[in-house]
């Protein structure tokens, strides 16, 4: 989003002509950085204005994080916009915005001020407040880029700002697009939406796509795009090399999901439920390279005995091993509710007669204190959490490649070793475990294995 001047002549306009230019819909995320700066850090947990606010009661420390972030926005979109009048309009836009937010907040702090108040209880209102502000920024500048350059663009504000209503998703959704008309208007919506459900309580950061989702089921689209700033890919470049790697070209939503699953931000696994539902294909495309047809996911979008990705996630081996547990049920129910009550992802498991492992994403200080309730309720467990690598080989139709045997003879031949490793009998993945040390060897090996240079040729005739 923060390209969007270059979007003009890729994405929004390029070389459409007149009326060609409508008949879509967009759905924007904020600026790079903005929602960060708003909530905390996505990757460093370094806090913004929402961490700031909520542990720093009665100080001033996201007074100033709302400054640096409004300073931020405005920076943004001078680089966007050229026209002065459209830079005042967006400044405006950005200080209305956060001075109404700054002003709740002090509200907030105020009452917090009184022990009849819990403003506890408001936390999650208040992030959903400060993040819809990134969303409605960078819808708003791109109509006024737009508008500046000849298009009939419109901004759709689903963020429920100022808005006495709390409507569902579904409501929300229907007033907006009600009354637009896509044959000379082209709709630039929020990725952000206020409604009862609470979007962020129930998603985090990933309800843009989620409102995407829910947009193109509700008004049946044709086709549901997401635009990357790359190709999606058999491996990460940064680890093969971009010379090694090829564009999937086609693939299915098993393959979705298990990236999604992976971290790979393909699309939310809840955003490809919803499309998966009302039968609707999504296509990833890469942003600056409009004429590329990019990745189409769909029910038959998959194609069978070919690996689509290689790819990998840190995690930590969460294992309870307990002799008692054999032949007696209940463990692993407790372990399941102590790891979701701490929010610790589960990307796997395996279990056998006496031990269970979670391999799980998230931060070593949940995984602990999940592992202290755990020892509460089996005081006799021998419980480890160690930091391991999950590599795994994905693809839509596996069943006749034995990917298994081959991901095992690959990294024996470069003597990395092997942790442990499992597939299911839907043959859609193969996963390994290995040292963190090993991962990126690990996937340089499995991808030369299985997308050798003439299969990237095929790939590429395929896509």
């Amino acid at each position: 989003m923060s390209r969007a001047h270059e979007l003009l002549d890729t994405l929004y306009k390029g070389g459409r002509k007149a009326d060609a230019v409508y008949g879509r819909m967009f759905v924007v995320s904020a600026f790079g950085g903005i929602t960060n700066m708003l909530l905390e850090h996505k990757k460093t947990g370094s806090p913004g204005i929402y961490a700031r606010f909520a542990n720093d009661d009665s100080g001033a420390g996201w007074q100033d994080a709302m400054r640096e972030t409004s300073q931020k926005m405005c920076a943004i979109h001078a680089d966007i916009l050229t026209h002065d009048a459209d830079r005042e309009r967006a400044d405006a836009f950005v200080r209305d915005r956060m001075e109404g937010a700054r002003a709740c907040l002090m509200d907030l702090q105020r009452l917090g001020s009184y022990g009849h108040f819990r403003i506890s209880q408001q936390m999650q209102t208040v992030r959903e407040l400060l993040s819809g502000l990134g969303e409605a920024h960078s819808a708003f500048v791109t109509v006024l880029l737009l508008q500046r350059h000849g298009v009939n663009a419109r901004f759709i504000d689903l963020s429920g700002w100022r808005d006495d209503n709390n409507p569902t998703l579904a409501d929300r959704l229907d007033a907006a697009v009600d009354g637009i008309d896509l044959d000379s208007e082209l709709p630039i919506v929020t990725g952000y939406a206020q409604c009862a459900e609470g979007l962020m309580r129930e998603y985090d950061r990933g309800y843009s796509e989620v409102v995407f989702a829910h947009l193109a089921a509700r008004t049946q689209a044709a086709e549901a795009i997401i635009h990357k700033e790359f190709h999606l890919s058999s491996a990460d470049p940064r680890v093969v090399g971009l010379e090694n790697t090829v564009k999937i070209g086609r693939t299915s939503y098993d393959v979705a999901d298990q990236l999604s699953n992976l971290g790979m931000e393909a699309i939310h696994p809840n955003a490809a439920r919803v499309l998966r539902r009302a039968d609707v294909p999504l296509r990833v495309k890469h942003a600056f390279e409009p004429e590329d047809p990019g990745t189409l996911i769909g029910p038959d979008g998959g194609m069978k005995g070919r690996v689509d990705m290689v790819t990998g996630l840190d995690v930590h081996a969460f294992e309870v091993h307990e002799p008692d547990m054999v032949g007696v049920k209940g463990y692993d129910a407790c372990i399941l509710e102590a790891l979701t009550r701490h929010d610790v992802w589960i990307v796997s498991k395996h279990s056998n007669a006496n031990t269970i492992t979670h391999y799980l994403s998230g931060s070593l200080k949940s995984i602990r204190r999940a592992e202290q309730e755990v020892l509460k309720s089996y005081p006799n467990a021998e419980i480890s959490a160690r930091p391991l690598a999950l590599v795994s080989v994905i693809g839509a139709d596996l069943s006749e490649m034995s990917v298994l045997a081959r991901c095992l003879r690959a990294l024996g031949d470069e003597n990395l070793p092997v942790l442990a490793a499992q597939q299911g009998l839907r043959r859609v993945d193969v996963q390994l475990l290995v040292p963190r040390e090993a991962m990126e060897d690990a996937i340089r090996a499995l991808h030369a294995e299985f997308v050798p240079a003439k299969a990237q040729d095929d790939m590429a005739k395929a896509a």
